[in-house]
Order: structure tokens, then C-alpha cells, then sequence
């Protein structure tokens, strides 16, 4: 899931909290070209007020200009966009088609433990699945593996299984003017982004915006709960020892999918040695640190590294999920 995603339910939470009648949507299919993968969310509690995304406006503007009608009241019910076989249906400029299940839920306590709980699964507190009938609209929230689908539905009435899990994220140790490009990449991916940065005279440097920043020694905030699930990268990026070996000594203690530290080849082989020597790391924990980090693209100025790491970033993920 991604950080727009938490937005979502956080503002699903605030509104069921207040009164207010919510309609929750969430993409259960794509095909061809589409901004939003299955899973996304998107909700709205009247046609001025709504978060999230479905695509990149066209669903949304349609979606918010039905609110209020008899079919929007529905408990449950599937849309589908962009094939334009029904009556008034748009085409999505990209090409694509999607195909949305958009539940319309009154406030309520039980709603309200609920979205609680799907909270927590986001925020990287547990993995669940949630289970949606289609015929009453109830719903329920048990364990998930990670080999499950992010969403499973069969078609027609059959029940729509939505895997719930946190959101990507990045924690960067230190500040550099690499780090500050992996930032807005980051950002840009869908990245929660996290700079722990516990130098003053970095953290005056520079403005970073989009991002949290921890004013703590990097080892130490990777250790705290909740700070690492299997949805989270670290890296390291100071050229700074005492930063970055420390970091990748506690980073492979973690759940982290990708491990990775900056510097040269020569740098990173003497690394590797410190690293074995210091940690007593074996050559199966030693490989999951990526280093010398990123992909090889030839890459020379910090912005170049950076669009490499964020790359490498990228294709470990996508091969793990």
C-alpha cells in the first residue's frame, strides 16, 4: 500500500468519528495503462470532500458527481470504468480499465474498530486480510500471509479478499545531497519517506519537505517498534563510517526488503571486512547489504546515484511483492 492510502482510512476514521456517512472505495482490477494499482483506496463523505486517488481525476470527478443518487446509497456495489459499454460510461484517457468496489458505510462503533484495525494493518502493526461479501456488504478482518494476492476476487457475487498490509517506506540514514534526491524520488514512487538525521549542522543545511524527519542517531530509530516491517528499504548515505556501518549492523536484524549503503567498490569491500569482523556477520547476512548500492547505470553526479538507488530500490520490490 502506499502513504496516500493511510491518508485515506485515517480520514475514514475521522469522518465515521464525526457523524458522517463515508463512501470507501477500493480498485479491485486494472487493465492496461493505470496510475493505481489493485488495492488502492479512495473515499469521500460528499462530492467537496474526499481523499485519495482511483486514477488521475476523470473516475473521481464521475465517481463524486453520482453521490447521493440511489445507486451510490447501495451498501456494496461494483463500477467499472474506462470500457464504455454501459450507458454514460467514460473512457479513461490513458486506455485503461478499472474496475472499483465502492462500499457506502454509516457511522457506526463496529465501523469505527474496524477502520481501527485496518489502521494499525497499514501503519505496519500486522498483515490482514480483509474479506468483503458482495450480497450484504459485511465485512471481516483475519491473518494474511504475504503470499497472498494484494486483492482476490473471481467475479460477479463471489467474495473480494483484500490484503491489508503497511504502506512502502523508506528510511534514509543521514543527510547528502544524494539522500536529499532519493527524497524526492521517493516521494514520487509512493514512498513513506523517513530522514534520521542527528547531525545539527545537516539538519540546518537543508529543507526537506514531504517527509518525517527523526532527529536520532540512525541505528537507534531502526530499533524502536514499528519503525522496520517487510514494506520498508534501508540505506544508508553519508559516506560517514560511524554512520553507515552502524546502520547496516542493525539494519539486517530487521524485516527490511532491501538493505543498502553507499561508496565506491574499494569502499565497500573494506566495509564487507569491517562489517564480518565487527558484527560477526556470516556471508548469507552479509549479502543482503546492498554495496556498493544501486544499479549499475554509469551513474556520476548525486542525482544520478540516487535515481540508481531508488531503481534498485524499485526492482527488489517488485520482485518480492
Amino acid at each position: 500500500m502506499q502513504p496516500l492510502d493511510v491518508k485515506v482510512v485515517e480520514q475514514v476514521l475521522s469522518w465515521l468519528k464525526s457523524g458522517k456517512p463515508v463512501w470507501f472505495c477500493t480498485v479491485l482490477s486494472t487493465w492496461g495503462s493505470s496510475p493505481r494499482e489493485p488495492g488502492s483506496l479512495f473515499a469521500a463523505c460528499n462530492p467537496a470532500e474526499w481523499v485519495g486517488s482511483l486514477s488521475g481525476g476523470c473516475v473521481e470527478d464521475d465517481f463524486l458527481n453520482q453521490l447521493g443518487s440511489a445507486e451510490s446509497l447501495k451498501p456494496v456495489a461494483i463500477q467499472r470504468y474506462g470500457d464504455g459499454e454501459s450507458k454514460g460510461a467514460i473512457r479513461l484517457p490513458c486506455g485503461g480499465i478499472l474496475t472499483v468496489c465502492v462500499e457506502y458505510i454509516q457511522p457506526s462503533e463496529t465501523w469505527i474498530s474496524h477502520f481501527s484495525e485496518y489502521l494499525d494493518a497499514i501503519r505496519g502493526r500486522k498483515l490482514l486480510s480483509r474479506k468483503l461479501d458482495l450480497q450484504s456488504g459485511s465485512v471481516s478482518l483475519s491473518p494474511a500471509s504475504v503470499l497472498q494476492s494484494p486483492v482476490d476476487w473471481q467475479g460477479g457475487d463471489t467474495p473480494v479478499y483484500v490484503r491489508i498490509g503497511p504502506a512502502k517506506r523508506l528510511i534514509i540514514a543521514g543527510i547528502s545531497p544524494v539522500a536529499e534526491y532519493c527524497v524526492q524520488f521517493a516521494l514520487a514512487l509512493g514512498f513513506e519517506v523517513i530522514v534520521c538525521e542527528h547531525r545539527q549542522e545537516e539538519l540546518a543545511r537543508v529543507s526537506l519537505s514531504g517527509c518525517q524527519i527523526v532527529t536520532a542517531f540512525p541505528a537507534d530509530y531502526i530499533l524502536q517498534p514499528d519503525a522496520v516491517h517487510a514494506q520498508t528499504a534501508i540505506v544508508s548515505l553519508t559516506h560517514d563510517p560511524r554512520v553507515d556501518d552502524t546502520t547496516m549492523l542493525d539494519a539486517v536484524n530487521t524485516s527490511a526488503f532491501y538493505i543498502g549503503v553507499m561508496g565506491s567498490k574499494r569502499t565497500s569491500r573494506n566495509r564487507a571486512e569491517r562489517l564480518k569482523r565487527i558484527g560477526q556477520l556470516d556471508e548469507f547476512t552479509l549479502a543482503r547489504i546492498h554495496m556498493p548500492i544501486g544499479l549499475d547505470i554509469g551513474s556520476k553526479t548525486p542525482a544520478e546515484i540516487a535515481l540508481a538507488v531508488m531503481a534498485d530500490i524499485v526492482a527488489k520490490y517488485r520482485a518480492v511483492h
